[in-house]
C-alpha cells in the first residue's frame, strides 16, 4: 500500500531549490562585477546559448538533493517516528508487545533499551499485582461462591439496572432464553439476552414498569423484602412466571441524608417457564375427567344389568349376556384404573396461585386453550392494553374449555366470542368482566347446568373458579341480538399510579440508501456522536464471501460477530452462521476461507440470517476491518430482507491510520503484529472478528492520547485519513 510522502521533505526540497538558485544568481553576479565591460559582454554571449544546459544541470542537482533527503529521512527520521508510534503501544497494550529491533543501529539500540525498560516495568507491575491479588483473594472467593450459587440455581436469574440493561445472568437464564428464540440455530438466543442488552427484547416494558411501581409502593410502606410477580405469554407461545425483586439504592449515610426509601438501583428477575407444567396439568385434568366419566358409564351399565338379573322371568340366554356385559365393564374399569395408577393420575393437581397478569396475555392463554375445542370457531376481541387482572389462569382456562366443550356437544354451538372489559360504573377499578358469548340455540338459554360445583365429573366448574377469585358468574340473554353470554366477575390487579414519567418511544425515519457511505450522517448516528468510546457497546463483525464484487453477484457465505461491553470482549456472546449463497462458490476462493459447497448446503439463506444478525447488533456500534467492503454486502441486501443497518460504523483500518500514520501497512495481520495479538482462525468470519475486537480495544486508549475520546471525534478523524479516500 502506497505511503504518504512526509510534508517536511517537500519543504526542505523547496528550501534547497531556493538557496541553490540564490547561490547561482549571486555567483554569476559577482563574476560579472569583477569583469571589464568587454569581458562581461563576451561572457554573456558565451552563455547565451547554454542557459538550458545550466538549468538542466540545476535540475539534476535538485534531483540528487531530493534523493539524498529521502534517504536521509529513511535513515534518520522515519525509523524514529515508527519507533515512537510502536513505543506508544507499550503504554496501553496488555501485555505489552516486544518492539521489533529494525532500522539503523541507533534505532535498534533505543528499541532494545525500550524493551529492557518495559521488562523492568512489568517485573515491578507483577510484584504490585501479586500484592493486590493477595489482598483481593477474600473478595474473589466471595465472587466465586456467588457465581457457583448462580450456576446451581434451578431458576433463571437476571439482574438489570433501572434502564433495563442486563448486568448479570446465570447459565439457566441463557438456556431458557435460547428456548424462546425464533432465530436460526447459529444465534441461539444471543440476540435476546446478553450483557448490556435490554431485557425489554424478552419481556414487555409495561409489565416491568407495573411491577417496579408496585415495588416502590411497598418500599414506601416499609416492606422488608418486597417482591412482585406476574405471568406473561411470550411471542413464541411460552408461558413465563416472573418474580421481580428490587436492588436497593445505598443511602448516603455519611452525608447525613436519608435516601428515598423507594429508591432502587436496579431489579432482579427470576423467570420460570411454566408452559410444560401448565400443559401437563391440563392433560392430567382431561385424563381424570375421561376416567371418571368412563367409570360412571361402566357402573351405570353394571347397575342396570344387576337390576335385570334380579327379575325372576329372566331366561338363561339373557342371563349369560348380562353376566358377559358385567364382566366386560368390570374388566374395562379395572384396566382404566391400572392405567391411571401407572400415570399417577390419582395425584392431586397442583394448585396455581393468584398472579397479576396483563389482560392481553390472559386472552392469549384462553385463546390457545379454547382453540383445542373441536368444531368451534373463536373470535377474541382486543382489550385495553393497560388492563391488568389478578387471576388463576390455569383453573380459569380449564373451566372455560370444559364449558365450551359442553356447548358444542349439548347445544351444537359452533362460534364463540371472548371479551375482557373493565366496567365504567362504581367500583370498576376493583373488577373486570370476562365474557364468553355465543348465538342463542333454538331451545332457548342454556340452563345453569355445568356452573355448579364438580358437575359430577370431577371437573372444576366455572362457578368454582369464580368463587375462588372472590367474584361471581351468571348467564345473560340478549333477545335483541340473539346472543347468550356467560359473564365472570374477576378481580382487577391493584391499580398502581406510575411515579416516574415514561420515556417516549423515538421514531426515526429510515433514509433510502442507494450506495454505502461509511461516513454518512443520519439522525441515528448523530444521537451517538457525543458518547465516549469507552462507554459504548460494540458489535465487531466480519464476513466471508464468494468473491470481492458484491455488485456483480458475489454473496455472503458466513457471518461472524462478537460483542464488546464496558471495555470487555465477551467471547461467549458471539454470532457465527454459515449462509447458503444460492450460487456456486468459486474453486479458487475455497483455500482462502475454507468453506466448501457441501458446508453451506442446507444452511439458511441470507433472508433468514441477516435479520438474526440485525437483531444481534441492535443498539450497538458496528466495528469491522475495512468496513466498507463488509457493509457493501449488507447494504445490497437491506431492501430484500427489510432491515436497515443505520447505526454508526467504525473501521479499524482507518483508526490504525489515525494513530500510526507512519506505518507502511495497516493490514489485519500487520496491526495484530504491532500489538502483539496472536492471529488465530484467520479468514474465518468469527476468528477475524475476535482479532478485530482485540485490535479495537487497544486502539481506544491510543486515540484518547490524541484527544479522540468520543464516537463523533473518532469518525471525523477516520474520515480525514488518506485511506478513507481510497475505493475498496
Amino acid at each position: 500500500m502506497r505511503r504518504r510522502v512526509d510534508p517536511r521533505l517537500w519543504w526542505l526540497l523547496a528550501g534547497a531549490a531556493a538557496v541553490s538558485l540564490a547561490w547561482l544568481a549571486v555567483t554569476i553576479g559577482l563574476i560579472a562585477v569583477t569583469l571589464e565591460p568587454d569581458a562581461r559582454q563576451r561572457m554573456l554571449e558565451l552563455l547565451g546559448d547554454r542557459w538550458g544546459f545550466v538549468l538542466l544541470m540545476w535540475l539534476a542537482g535538485m534531483g540528487a538533493i531530493a534523493w539524498g533527503l529521502q534517504k536521509a529521512f529513511d535513515v534518520g527520521v522515519h525509523p524514529w517516528r515508527r519507533l515512537a508510534e510502536e513505543a506508544a503501544v507499550l503504554l496501553t497494550a496488555e501485555p505489552p508487545p516486544t518492539l521489533r529491533e529494525r532500522g539503523p543501529a541507533d534505532v535498534r539500540r533505543v528499541a532494545r533499551l525500550f524493551n529492557e525498560l518495559v521488562q523492568q516495568r512489568e517485573r515491578w507491575r507483577s510484584e504490585v499485582d501479586e500484592r493486590v491479588r493477595a489482598g483481593a483473594r477474600a473478595i474473589e472467593q466471595e465472587k466465586r461462591r456467588l457465581a457457583a450459587l448462580m450456576a446451581e440455581l434451578t431458576q433463571s436469574v437476571i439482574v438489570c439496572n433501572l434502564d433495563g440493561r442486563v448486568l448479570l445472568y446465570n447459565n439457566r437464564a441463557r438456556l431458557q432464553v435460547r428456548a424462546l428464540s425464533q432465530a436460526p440455530g447459529g444465534l441461539g438466543g444471543a440476540e435476546l439476552l446478553g450483557l448490556g442488552r435490554s431485557i425489554y427484547t424478552v419481556l414487555d416494558r409495561a409489565l416491568i414498569a407495573h411491577a417496579l411501581d408496585e415495588l416502590r409502593q411497598r418500599l414506601r410502606k416499609g416492606a422488608a423484602q418486597p417482591s412482585a410477580q406476574f405471568v406473561t405469554a411470550t411471542r413464541g407461545g411460552q408461558l413465563l412466571r416472573v418474580q421481580v425483586a428490587p436492588v436497593r439504592e445505598v443511602s448516603d449515610e455519611q452525608a447525613g441524608r436519608d435516601g428515598d426509601p423507594a429508591a432502587m438501583a436496579g431489579f432482579v428477575l427470576v423467570l420460570d417457564n411454566i408452559t410444560r407444567e401448565h400443559e401437563q396439568a391440563a392433560r392430567q385434568q382431561q385424563r381424570w375427567i375421561e376416567l371418571t366419566e368412563g367409570g360412571r358409564r361402566a357402573l351405570a351399565n353394571v347397575r342396570a344389568a344387576l337390576e335385570v338379573l334380579q327379575l325372576p322371568e329372566v331366561d338363561e340366554a339373557l342371563r349369560q349376556r348380562l353376566l358377559a356385559v358385567i364382566q366386560d365393564e368390570v374388566l374395562t374399569l379395572g384396566q382404566r384404573l391400572q392405567e391411571a395408577a401407572r400415570e399417577e393420575l390419582d395425584q392431586p393437581i397442583a394448585q396455581w396461585s393468584m398472579e397479576d397478569m396483563l389482560g392481553a396475555d390472559l386472552l392469549a392463554v384462553l385463546q390457545r386453550r379454547l382453540a383445542d375445542v373441536e368444531g368451534v370457531q373463536l373470535q377474541v376481541e382486543p382489550c385495553d392494553p393497560g388492563l391488568w387482572v389478578r387471576v388463576e389462569s390455569f383453573g380459569l382456562a380449564l373451566a372455560l374449555q370444559r364449558w365450551a366443550q359442553r356447548l358444542a356437544a349439548d347445544a351444537g354451538v359452533r362460534s364463540l366470542r371472548l371479551e375482557l372489559q373493565q366496567p365504567t360504573d362504581a367500583g370498576a377499578g376493583r373488577r373486570v368482566h370476562l365474557t364468553l358469548s355465543w348465538p342463542t340455540p333454538a331451545g332457548g338459554t342454556i340452563a345453569l347446568h355445568g356452573l355448579e360445583a364438580s358437575d359430577g365429573a370431577g371437573a372444576v366448574s366455572v362457578r368454582d373458579v369464580a368463587e375462588r377469585h372472590g367474584g361471581a358468574c351468571w348467564l345473560e340473554d340478549d333477545a335483541a341480538q340473539g346472543q347468550t353470554r356467560l359473564r365472570l366477575w374477576l378481580p382487577a390487579a391493584a391499580a398502581v399510579v406510575s411515579t416516574e414519567p415514561q420515556a417516549g418511544v423515538r421514531v426515526e425515519s429510515r433514509p433510502e440508501f442507494y450506495d454505502f457511505d461509511l461516513f454518512r450522517v443520519s439522525p441515528a448516528v448523530q444521537a451517538w456522536d457525543d458518547m465516549p468510546l469507552a462507554a459504548l457497546t460494540y458489535t465487531v463483525f466480519d464476513t466471508e464471501t464468494t468473491g470481492l464484487n458484491p455488485s456483480d453477484g458475489d454473496e455472503i457465505i458466513q457471518i461472524g460477530a462478537t460483542r464488546i461491553v464496558n471495555g470487555r470482549l465477551l467471547r461467549h456472546e458471539s454470532f457465527e452462521q454459515l449462509v447458503d449463497p444460492r450460487r456456486p462458490i468459486p474453486r479458487e476462493t475455497i483455500p482462502i476461507h475454507g468453506i466448501t459447497p457441501e458446508m453451506v448446503r442446507g444452511q439458511p439463506d441470507i433472508t433468514q440470517v441477516l435479520p438474526a444478525f440485525h437483531a444481534f447488533a441492535r443498539d450497538t456500534v458496528l466495528v469491522a476491518h475495512n468496513a466498507a467492503f463488509d457493509m457493501r454486502f449488507l447494504q445490497l441486501k437491506e431492501r430484500l430482507v427489510g432491515v436497515v443497518f443505520d447505526q454508526p460504523v467504525l473501521d479499524t483500518l482507518l483508526l490504525s491510520a489515525v494513530v500510526h500514520p507512519q506505518q507502511p501497512s495497516h493490514s489485519l495481520e500487520e496491526i495484530a503484529a504491532r500489538f502483539g495479538i496472536p492471529v488465530l482462525g484467520r479468514h474465518t468470519a468469527l476468528g477475524d472478528a475476535f482479532v478485530t475486537a482485540e485490535i479495537f480495544l487497544r486502539l481506544i486508549p491510543l486515540l484518547a492520547q490524541q484527544g479522540i475520546v468520543t464516537l463523533g471525534q473518532a469518525r471525523r478523524a477516520a474520515e480525514r485519513t488518506y485511506y478513507a479516500r481510497l475505493t475498496y
